[in-house]
């Protein structure tokens, strides 16, 4: 059973009760639950999310190399801009939600050739392609703010996303045809092994 007990400082001033059971323990005990919650919670939130980038990046992972990994990552692009190019103006919502998805996956394959496999280009001597390559890129971002800021049931929209392809296209036959293949030609199987990690681990940063 508790029971109350008052308490006095040196001076004999009552400063009010406690019970002689374990009335604080019980908050602390409970304060300490609240917060393992609230930290279990976010572990939770951590893994939930490290788990979805998991999911984005493994189809590059498990390709197992680097110009593979990329190739692939050009083809779910031209996927998402056949399925833009057969919606129509009454489907504005099926329009953003691609575009979202397009945005999402050319950011991720940029930061992909930009932070890992454009500067291996340039150690090559490749230096004027790696640099056109990433100005490139910088057109790729003004086709997608043009997208977002016009009004995706209008005319202009898909003629838009018809020139935005055509530009990708060139830009990846490049890519694929002639510098990337030329690029792993000259490394060594250990340096393109390295080089397909690190652009993994960057591709995982932003999934």
């Amino acid at each position: 059973m508790t029971t109350a007990t008052e308490t006095r400082d040196k001076n004999g001033r009552f400063t009010g009760s406690k019970k002689d059971g374990s009335e604080t323990g019980n908050g602390s005990r409970g304060l300490g639950a609240l917060a393992g919650a609230v930290a279990g919670g976010a572990a939770l939130g951590v893994l939930a999310m490290l788990g979805r980038k998991a999911i984005v990046q493994a189809p590059s992972a498990l390709a197992g190399d680097w110009v593979d990994a990329l190739v692939l990552e050009h083809k779910a692009v031209m996927k998402l801009f056949d399925a833009m190019e057969a919606t129509d103006e009454n489907a504005t919502t099926r329009r953003s939600v691609l575009l979202a998805q397009m945005k999402h996956a050319l950011m991720k394959h940029a930061i992909e050739e930009e932070n890992v496999i454009y500067p291996a280009l340039r150690d090559a001597g490749k230096q004027a392609e790696a640099d056109e390559l990433n100005k490139e890129h910088g057109y790729v971002k003004q086709y997608l703010y043009e997208l977002e800021n016009m009004p995706n049931a209008s005319p202009e929209w898909l003629q838009t996303v018809r020139k935005f392809r055509a530009d990708i296209e060139a830009h990846v036959k490049e890519e694929e045809t002639d510098l990337f293949p030329m690029l792993r030609a000259t490394l060594s199987e250990e340096k393109n092994k390295a080089l397909t990690l690190a652009m993994n681990k960057e591709g995982f940063k932003v999934a």
